[in-house]
């Protein structure tokens, strides 16, 4: 059995991954590949420990967080296909210009 220390070391490297796309990135696509990363971090983090301790509440939590996450890029699309109609890019940093 592998000990659960690498899966939140592996999970801590996502997240990590994730969280510098998000705060380095200026492309909306982008951003929303590093918020699916810190997602699936997440999820590796909840399986970790439903198998550590022999629970399936865990792994449970990670459907619903996988389901989260399909909604979030189904709603990201949307943004980002109205940026690109609006701007020609999908630039987060223009999307301030959007106000009245």
């Amino acid at each position: 059995m592998v000990p659960p220390q690498y899966y939140l070391l592996l999970a801590a490297a996502i997240f990590c991954i994730g969280l510098f796309g998000i705060l380095t990135r200026r492309n909306a696509l982008l951003f929303l590949m590093s918020v699916e990363l810190m997602l699936n971090a997440a999820n590796i983090n909840l399986v970790a420990f439903s198998v550590y301790w022999g629970n399936v509440t865990g792994q449970t939590l990670s459907l619903f967080t996988m389901a989260l996450a399909a909604a979030e890029v189904a709603i990201g699309i949307g943004i980002i296909l109205t940026l690109y109609r609006n701007f020609g890019d999908v630039d987060v940093t223009d999307a301030a210009s959007m106000r009245w």
